[in-house]
């Protein structure tokens, strides 16, 4: 598996992250193991979690992993995040210092680690100055408990402004940010991709497979049944069966996966995730199993090259919709101009 450095920072990760959000909810405490072990034994070395993962419950397994396993911390890169509830109380939720020591601390007890690798904000947070947030942080990284920090579904403005306020005062930077993004939800590209370029961010794209749209196991106007995401819950948030199906965006791009997937060998799976691996600022892909054999068909992405024809086919039938103004082709023509100049 390629390895690659973790956003702006020396250290080195692989470019595919194991996502642990279904540990404690879809896969219990043996089979998330066993995940685990799969995944290193694949040649990864980036676990992420957050506190918020069946409240606190995947921080735990992955801590009883560590225990389990000592002698292997140093072999892993761990991220977590805080900011989203984690009681009833007013200051149980949000990115302010009150509410980021207990978060912190918390998730340093589950995880049973002295420091964390990658602390990241989970989203943004309106109520608490950005200041406030920064400078715990940089006080954070300070003190030894988190070695960077990143963020999580933040708009291209809050990025950049993140990482200039904390240049501007001294603070310790920004290297990493962590959003949705895969072939049927590229929207990103449009201010976040290049404000993480300027700032040098690295992007931890979640959802790659788009909740399993991209994977090929769903056939139009088929409603999904059985054990999948949306089989067990057709109305799931974004990646609800109703509005996806209706679009023939989402069809247009499934079959072209489905087209290079026949070319290649691979499954669609890996046709999109190693598509998405390749994509400007991105650092690390995560995946996320609810088991070993899923991880697995994952995990094979990585040996999985793309050639500049697929690649181009892929990226032209996603292509994301756009009004000619602000992000269409004329106003794209506004924001360059010719070394020779002229007209």
């Amino acid at each position: 598996m390629e390895l690659r450095t973790l956003g702006n920072s020396g250290t080195i990760v692989s470019e595919y992250a194991l996502g642990t959000m279904t540990f404690g909810a879809e896969a219990d405490e043996q089979t998330s193991h066993l995940i685990i072990d799969t995944y290193l034994e694949g040649g990864g070395n980036f676990i992420d979690t957050a506190d918020v993962y069946s409240a606190g419950t995947s921080e735990t397994i992955i801590g009883r992993w560590l225990a389990q396993n000592p002698g292997r911390r140093g072999e892993v890169v761990i991220a977590t995040k805080g900011r989203f509830p984690m009681g009833e109380g007013p200051n149980d939720v949000g990115l302010s210092r009150t509410h980021l020591r207990a978060a912190l601390d918390a998730s340093l007890s589950r995880l049973g680690v002295d420091h964390i690798d990658l602390y990241q904000m989970h989203a943004w947070d309106a109520l608490t100055p950005l200041e406030e947030t920064l400078g715990f942080l940089d006080q954070a990284v300070r003190d030894g408990k988190i070695s960077y920090y990143g963020f999580s579904n933040y708009l291209g403005w809050q990025l950049t402004k993140a990482a200039q306020l904390a240049r501007a005062n001294g603070w310790a930077a920004p290297v990493t940010l962590q959003p949705q993004y895969n072939l049927l939800v590229r929207g990103i590209e449009h201010e976040v991709v290049p404000a993480a370029l300027d700032a040098r961010i690295g992007l931890l794209p979640w959802s790659p497979l788009a909740g399993g749209w991209l994977s090929g196991k769903y056939t139009r106007d088929q409603t999904p049944t059985g054990a999948t995401r949306l089989g067990e819950d057709p109305k799931r948030g974004m990646e609800a069966w109703d509005k996806r199906n209706a679009d023939d965006r989402t069809w247009q791009v499934i079959d072209a996966v489905a087209a290079v997937a026949a070319e290649t060998g691979a499954s669609s799976s890996q046709v999109a995730l190693a598509w998405l691996a390749d994509r400007p600022a991105v650092t690390s892909v995560i995946l996320g199993a609810r088991t070993v054999d899923q991880l697995t068909d994952n995990l094979a992405a990585a040996d999985l090259t793309l050639t500049d024809e697929q690649r181009s086919a892929l990226t032209d039938a996603s292509a994301p919709r756009t009004d000619d103004y602000p992000y269409g082709a004329p106003a794209i023509a506004q924001r360059h101009r010719r070394h020779e100049g002229g007209r």
